[in-house]
């Protein structure tokens, strides 16, 4: 299951995560944000047992986004243990999203 978090969970849920973390940050007015979402969720429901997933509206949370440089959406930011590990912008398929995850989290 995909949440979308608050600045205030971000720490907690993201930073603080014991399982490697996909943070999705997107605008709801964004086209492809609204495109890659079903696969975001898609990906959820694969992966969701040893990995988080997470989305972060750059409109609520632009601290967060701020934070972490966000220039442009939607942009997949990869966590483990708290750091970060990569990231991707643009839309990207769910074979695309699968790649990057082996590429970034070492099993």
């Amino acid at each position: 299951m995909v949440r979308v978090l608050t600045s205030q969970e971000f720490e907690k849920e993201v930073l603080q995560s014991k399982l490697p973390v996909i943070v999705d940050f997107f605008a709801p007015w964004c086209g492809p944000c609204r495109m890659v979402a079903p696969v975001f969720d898609d990906l959820a429901k694969k992966w969701g047992v040893s990995h988080s997933f997470f989305k972060v509206n750059i409109d609520e949370s632009q601290d967060v986004a701020r934070a972490l440089g966000v220039s442009s959406i939607p942009a997949f930011f990869f966590f483990d243990e708290g750091k970060i590990v990569g990231k991707s912008l643009g839309y990207k398929n769910q074979a695309a999203l699968e790649s990057l995850m082996t590429q970034f989290f070492s099993e």
